[in-house]
């Protein structure tokens, strides 16, 4: 049932994101990085759902949404789907698995799109392992960077929290 699952689940999703990037600073509506914030938050949503296995896969995707909506927000302005899906996997991997300090590379060969994420040292933040994280986007050769901390649910996902 895991299609049914993502299909109830990710419209929710998008609902709540939608929402929140409609509540615009200036009152005037979504703009481009309003946007990216659904679609970033969709599309992490849909990868969360495809790592998160058992009970936790609700959590997984919940947790992909969040983190894929601070890519979409911050610098996706100028990202493609397949951009986003190439930059979500990578930051998973890279808090699921990366070396502190050693950067996990993502490149898009359809436009030469490409970027990194370096994590920081794991650490404890209650009772839940942590890391710092830098990603860093290259769009026309010119980099756009992101400084994040993500904590690990008691479910083996990861959430954004700053």
């Amino acid at each position: 049932m895991r299609v049914a699952r993502i299909w109830v689940v990710v419209p929710v999703i998008g609902a709540i994101v939608t929402g929140l990037a409609a509540c615009s600073a200036d009152g005037s509506g979504p703009n481009k990085s309003d946007t990216g914030l659904v679609l970033g938050g969709i599309a992490g949503g849909v990868v969360g759902n495809q790592i998160g296995k058992g009970r936790g896969n609700v959590l997984a995707t919940v947790a992909g949404a969040v983190v894929g909506g601070i890519i979409g927000s911050e610098i996706g302005r100028s990202m493609d789907e397949r951009d986003r899906q190439l930059a979500q996997e990578a930051e998973f991997d890279a808090l699921e698995r990366g070396q502190s300090g050693v950067s996990r590379q993502w490149r898009n060969p359809d436009n030469g799109r490409y970027g990194e994420i370096v994590p920081s040292k794991p650490y404890k933040r209650g009772s839940n392992d942590c890391r710092d994280f830098t990603h860093t986007v290259y769009i026309d050769g010119r980099p756009q960077q992101m400084r994040g901390t993500a904590c690990r649910n008691p479910d083996g996902s990861w959430q954004n929290v700053g």
